[in-house]
């Protein structure tokens, strides 16, 4: 199964807070909400289109916390909340145990181990959304197969950016893109394992 991190990033890398500032999840952060305004139609439908597309998703804690108490009640809306209610879920977490959004299943322990059991078992592609530390520790532990990147035309000057000052180098080969009207730009990389270098 192929595991691909799909996130909304601002040209300074943050991906914290795009839809809206929330304290409980974001404390103190107040530069929230900033990919609302530059959304465009096409591309809210490139983002459902990519939601329609997995087979499973993978989400940290506070993303599908955030995700079932909103898309979870939408669940026959057409959209969003469909195509994430309609499929598997695996919720990396150590401390839930009893999950009540339908289709979830809990990974704890050797969060590694199992996610490449998941890859190596299945057919079709593994999907985390959102899930910022999740997407940047399965990144660290080499698990990623392709990034989609969602950059906005915006700079927010503070915030969790998703990409760590240091870590580990990757080659990245650029296998699609696409602009939306309002500056929005689609880029999606296949990890190519190490950079050369000069």
């Amino acid at each position: 199964m192929k595991l691909t991190i799909s996130l909304q990033v601002t040209l300074d890398g943050v991906a914290q807070a795009n839809g809206g500032n929330n304290e409980e999840m974001d404390p103190g952060f107040t530069r929230g909400g900033w990919a609302l305004p530059l959304n465009d139609s096409e591309a809210v439908q490139d983002i459902l289109d990519m939601w329609r597309r997995p087979d499973a998703f993978l989400l940290g804690r506070k993303t599908y916390r955030l995700f079932e108490t909103y898309w979870g009640a939408r669940s026959d809306d057409g959209g969003f909340g469909e195509a994430i209610s309609s499929r598997p879920k695996y919720l990396v977490s150590s401390t839930v145990t009893a999950p009540t959004w339908e289709g979830t299943t809990v990974i704890s322990g050797d969060v590694a181990a199992r996610v490449r059991e998941l890859k190596a078992r299945e057919e079709g592609e593994l999907l985390v959304v959102g899930s910022v530390a999740l997407a940047r520790w399965l990144l660290e532990n080499e698990l990623v197969d392709e990034l989609n990147l969602l950059q906005f035309p915006v700079i927010v000057g503070e915030g969790e950016r998703w990409l760590p000052q240091r870590g580990l180098d990757f080659a990245l080969d650029l296998t699609g893109t696409r602009v939306f009207p309002t500056g929005i730009v689609s880029l999606t990389y296949r990890i190519g394992g190490r950079p050369q270098y000069a």
